[in-house]
C-alpha cells in the first residue's frame, strides 16, 4: 500500500554554515567595526548579540538571508524578544523548530480526514504517515496539506509505492 511521511526537518550542518557565514560577514562589514555583534549556536538555538536594537535587527537580517541561501525556510525560526544583557548590549534568541508538533500533527490529520479522501493519516512520533490505495490519492493529500498549512515548513518524504 503506497504511503509517505509528512515531516519537518532542518539540516543542522547547513544552520551551522549559515551562522559561520553570518559571523564572517559581520566581522568584515564597516558598519559593525568595533561593535560586539555576533551570532552563537548551541544545537538548534541561535543567539544574536549586538550593541543596540538597530544592529541586532541588521545582524538578524544577514542571518535570515544566509539561511535562505542555504535552503532553510526561516518560518522554522521561533524568534524570541530582544533583551538587555549588560549596559547597552542586547541579545535575541531564535529556536529552530524541528519535527511536527503534536497540535500541528492533529490539525494535519483532521484536514485529511475532513477532505473525504480515501487515505488514512496517523501520527508517528514527530511525523505524520499517510497511506492510501493509489498514488494519485496521496498526491491529492500532499496538495491539500500544502494548500492548508502555509505557516510551517513541511517536507514530504519516504514516498513508497
Amino acid at each position: 500500500m503506497p504511503s509517505f511521511d509528512i515531516v519537518s526537518e532542518v539540516d543542522k550542518q547547513e544552520v551551522k554554515n549559515a551562522v559561520e557565514q553570518t559571523s564572517k560577514e559581520v566581522s568584515t562589514r564597516f558598519d559593525f567595526k568595533g561593535s560586539d555583534a555576533r551570532v552563537e549556536q548551541a544545537e538548534y538555538v541561535l543567539t544574536v548579540y549586538a550593541d543596540d536594537d538597530f544592529k541586532l535587527d541588521q545582524v538578524q537580517e544577514i542571518l535570515n538571508g544566509k539561511l535562505i541561501k542555504r535552503g532553510i525556510d526561516i518560518k522554522c525560526l521561533d524568534m524570541g524578544k530582544s533583551e538587555k544583557v549588560t549596559g547597552n548590549k542586547v541579545k535575541r534568541t531564535a529556536t529552530v523548530k524541528t519535527g511536527v508538533e503534536s497540535e500541528l500533527a492533529k490539525k494535519i490529520v483532521r484536514i485529511i480526514k475532513d477532505s473525504k479522501l480515501k487515505v488514512q493519516a496517523s501520527i508517528q512520533g514527530e511525523a505524520v504517515r499517510v497511506t492510501g490505495a493509489k498514488r494519485d490519492l496521496l498526491q491529492e493529500a500532499i496538495a491539500l496539506v500544502r494548500k492548508e498549512i502555509k505557516d510551517f515548513p513541511l517536507q514530504y518524504q519516504n514516498f513508497r509505492d
